[in-house]
Formats: C-alpha cells, structure tokens, sequence
C-alpha cells in the first residue's frame, strides 16, 4: 500500500473527517458512480443508512448533512462550508435534493435519512447509499469512512485491498525500522527520502505548490480562527476563546523556538484553539491526519514559522514529508481513526507527526526524529474518544492544544539525547493498534463513555 503526504493532509471542512468529509465523499463517489454508469436521470429516490459510530454520533458531526451535500456533488475540498446550512434547510422545508446539483428528486428526512443502531462488521464508521427509479432500486453501496476522509466501499473491504494505488516506491517502507535503514544506507534525512518517493506521483514543483498549498489553508484558518467570537454550534453553549487570547498574546514580547517559556506555549495553544474552533465551527480546515486531532500539527508549525530566527518555505516542506513519514507508520500499522482506536489514533497520531515534522526541521537525525515521535505517541497511548454530546468540542478542542504543546516537548528530548532509546517507536505503534483492540466500544467515538456521559447536560 502506497501512502501519498497528500493522502494524510486534504483540504476539507470540519467537523470531523471520518464523519464529514468521509460521508461527504462517499455521497460524491455513489452520485459519480451513477452517472459513469448511465443510471443518474433514472433516479427517482435515495435513501441513506448510518450505521454504528456514523449513526451514533452523526448528527453532532453533521454526518447526515454531509452525506446530502455529498449527494448534491459537492466534495470536501471544493464545498464553501458557509453554504452548507442554508442549502440543508431549503432541502427539509421543500423535500427536494437536487442530485448532482441539477435533478431534483423527493427526498423526505424523516423517512430516506436513517440512524441505525446497529454495526457492520468491516468498520464501525459504515453507510448504505441506495438508489431507486421507476421500476425498484437501481444501484447501492456501502462505504466505510476508515478515518482522515479515507473512504472505501464494499468490494474494497470483502477484497481486502483498501488502497487501489500499488504505486512501487524507490524507499518503501512498512516500519520506523526499515525508515531508519533507508536513510542510512542512501544518507538520506526522512524529509528527503520522503520527497523521493513523492516524485513518483508528482514532479518536485508540484509537491511543493501542494504543500504550500496546504500551508496557506492552514494559516487561514488559523486566521479565521483568530477573528471568530461567540457561541460554537451544537447547543453544548462552548464559547469560542482564540480571539481573546489573542488579543492579551499580542501585548507579549517574542518568544523563542527552542525556548520553554509560558509565552511561548500560550502562542502554541493559541494556534490550536483556533484551528479546532473553525473545525468545531463547520469551517475550512486541513485534515492532518483527521479533523478531531487538526489543530496539532498546524500549531507547531505556525509557532516554528513564526518565531524562527530564519524560516523559508522549504522548512514547510519539509515539516509536511517528515511528519508524513510517521502517519504513514501509524495508518498501516495501527489505525488513525477514533472509531478503531480512539483518541489515541487521531490525537496520538498527529503529536507524534507534528513531532517529526518539527524534529526534521530543526536538524534531527533520523534516529533523533523516530525518538521525538516516539515519545510524542507514548504518552497519548491509551486516550480514549469520548466527545460529550458527540460534538468535536469537548475534551477534543482543548486536548489538541496539550498535545501540540506535548509534541514540542518530545522534540527537545529527543534532541538532547543521540537517538538511542528504550522503547522502538514500532513498538509504540503495535501498542497502540493492541490497545485500541482491547478498547471498549463505549471509548471509541460513540459518545457512551468517559467525559461523554459524566457531564449533565441540562
């Protein structure tokens, strides 16, 4: 299975990317499938099915209303998130969705959109698209939202072989071990070999336009994350705090990048609220590896960026192909998706990429840089999913604001140190992939369990 940089980062819209931008394209991909099989003018009805975490906590992630804009051809890189809302409403009041943004066709809510309590096996986080004409039904599919906007259907999962792109890479590798022999035996930094197996797919200008690409989507919506005030939606009444902070940060002197100041880990929690906020929110956002656990890497790399004596923009390239390198180790060995693991798979995941992202720019070693993300992701080992009122609000706003701090932290470790350490960073990973099997389902994105049902809602 080859993993692209550009498969773990996607532009999309929040709230979560298993239960929006995965719904949201898997209601493109059924609309699409039709139309390349001639059968799109004969529809008459489409009835959507939810099942398991989609179903459970699918309202709070907009998975239904995301399924319908899907449906309409919009995809999650391209939809203007503000028109979401207004286009959802005209659809209850009229009952007409306009498939492909053309045919209307009757679409009653309360009837074609259902909530299932109950499981398929393949993946907690599966729908069933089925379309009607005349005659009966027409074509349906189930898909599975695996976690990052990671869509497969169900030939996909009975094949076995999730990922159609058999790509041969010139350094591929399925371990932190086999990574670490690669860089040694070409003197290769992980940036490096990872721009290297980038070129199959694309030419050198193309990743970094991409990658800067995807900077800029990050920067603004931290921007927008800074400007925004008020209430976030969802009825939980949590109050939105980036701009305030920001406005007391901007009395502060200049921190440092290697330094551990209080000023310093505010900037870095300032960036993460913002970006989990506009997540929250329904906005535009970056996948990086999910949208739960999006605030993450974008903080640490706006507080290398900014407070960096010299900064350029190969130092963002770098920082998206070294943290690239551990998502990979996490999405083939263990999983990136709350739904399978938990927290720890989204959170997790993302501190130990932000970690590597920002070892690499700051001169690791490749030794020093698997320790960083090594000790990023082992004290996020065991972090359950447990949103309260299955909004991406509470814990998950603040909790990328820890962790982004937390993945800073690893990288002065494992900078004072040679890289040699007790604990593999693939020994982290099947730890990880063990823990979340053991993991009741009430602590996997269900919103059954742990802060989820401690607080009262009234």
């Amino acid at each position: 299975m080859a993993i692209s940089v550009f498969d773990l980062f996607k532009i999309g819209v929040g709230p979560s990317s298993s239960h929006t931008v995965g719904p949201m394209r898997a209601g493109a991909l059924f609309v699409q499938g039709l139309r390349e099989r001639g059968e799109l003018e004969q529809v008459r009805r489409i009835e959507v099915r939810l099942y398991g975490s989609l179903s459970a906590t699918g309202v709070g992630h907009g998975t239904d209303n995301a399924t319908i804009m899907g449906l309409m051809g919009e995809w999650p890189d391209a939809i203007d998130p503000s028109q979401i809302t207004p286009r959802i409403a005209d659809l209850r009041e009229t009952n007409v969705l306009k498939l492909d943004n053309r045919l209307p066709i009757e679409f009653v809510w309360a009837r074609d959109m259902l909530l299932l309590d109950e499981n398929l096996p393949y993946h907690p986080n599966a729908m069933t698209l089925i379309a009607e004409g005349e005659g009966g039904e027409l074509h349906r599919d189930t898909y599975y939202s695996v976690g990052g906007g990671f869509v497969v259907d169900a030939a996909q999962a009975a094949s076995g072989v999730l990922d159609a792109d058999q790509t041969v890479l010139p350094y591929d590798f399925d371990s932190a071990a086999e990574l670490l022999r690669l860089c040694k035996q070409n003197d290769l930094r992980v940036s490096q070999l990872m721009l290297e197996n980038e070129k199959v797919w694309r030419s050198e200008a193309e990743i970094r336009a991409g990658l800067l690409k995807l900077w800029q989507a990050m920067q603004e919506c931290v921007n927008n994350g800074l400007k925004h005030e008020g209430i976030l939606p969802g009825g939980l009444n949590v109050r939105r705090r980036a701009a305030r902070l920001h406005r007391s940060l901007q009395e502060l002197g200049k921190p440092n990048v290697i330094g551990s100041t209080m000023s310093a880990m505010e900037w870095v929690n300032l960036f993460a609220l913002a970006v989990n906020e506009e997540n929250a929110a329904g906005g535009r956002m970056v996948t990086a590896p999910t949208n739960g656990a999006a605030g993450i890497i974008p903080a640490v790399l706006h507080y290398y960026m900014r407070f960096s004596d010299v900064v350029d923009e190969s130092n963002v390239v770098d920082f998206f192909l070294g943290a690239a390198a551990v998502g990979i180790l996490c999405k083939k060995n263990a999983s990136i998706s709350g739904a399978e693991v938990g927290c720890q798979g989204e959170v997790g995941s993302a501190c130990a990429m932000a970690a590597a992202g920002l070892a690499d720019v700051l001169g690791a070693t490749p030794a020093q840089l698997e320790n960083a993300a090594e000790i990023a992701l082992e004290h996020n080992l065991g972090l359950t999913c447990d949103p309260v009122g299955g909004l991406v609000q509470v814990p998950c706003i603040e909790r990328n604001a820890i962790a982004a701090v937390k993945a800073i932290n690893a990288v002065q470790m494992a900078l004072r140190g040679d890289g040699e350490h007790f604990i593999s960073l693939d020994q982290v990973i099947r730890t990880m992939r063990d823990t979340g099997a053991d993991m009741h389902d009430k602590y996997k994105e269900t919103s059954r369990g742990g802060l989820a049902v401690s607080v009262i809602e009234c």
